[in-house]
């Protein structure tokens, strides 16, 4: 079983849009999952202008994947690097505690998770 950041059962972080590197709604990760996506975002406008600047389009529909785009509010699993990168460029979105992976602290500290955090 899976642990969030707080030590608990991960919870799910969101199956519309459905997220998460297997696409289970989760911020699972495994050892082919070299992106990390362990951090439950709630995505920010400011955020996917920054994913985008940085070669990583969330926002634009690619019907050929499946992906419909994200817009502001939406929750999706990041990379925990990603997260950290944006974190430092003052654009970090906020965070589900409960529904991010407790493998994200290997990259970000707990107490910049918590001071991003939101309630579902």
């Amino acid at each position: 079983m899976a642990h969030n950041v707080l030590g608990g059962e991960l919870e799910s972080c969101s199956t519309d849009p459905l997220t998460g590197f297997y696409r289970n709604g989760c911020c699972d990760t495994g050892g082919e999952d070299a992106g990390v996506h362990t951090v439950c975002a709630r995505v920010t406008a400011e955020f996917l202008d920054f994913s985008r600047e940085r070669g990583n389009d969330l926002s634009t529909p690619r019907p050929e994947f499946g992906f419909a785009g994200l817009a502001p509010g939406d929750r999706w699993c990041l990379c925990a690097d990603r997260w950290a990168e944006a974190l430092r460029a003052g654009v970090a979105p906020p965070v589900v505690l409960e529904a991010t992976h407790a493998r994200t602290c290997e990259w970000v500290d707990l107490d910049d998770l918590r001071a991003h955090a939101v309630s579902r």
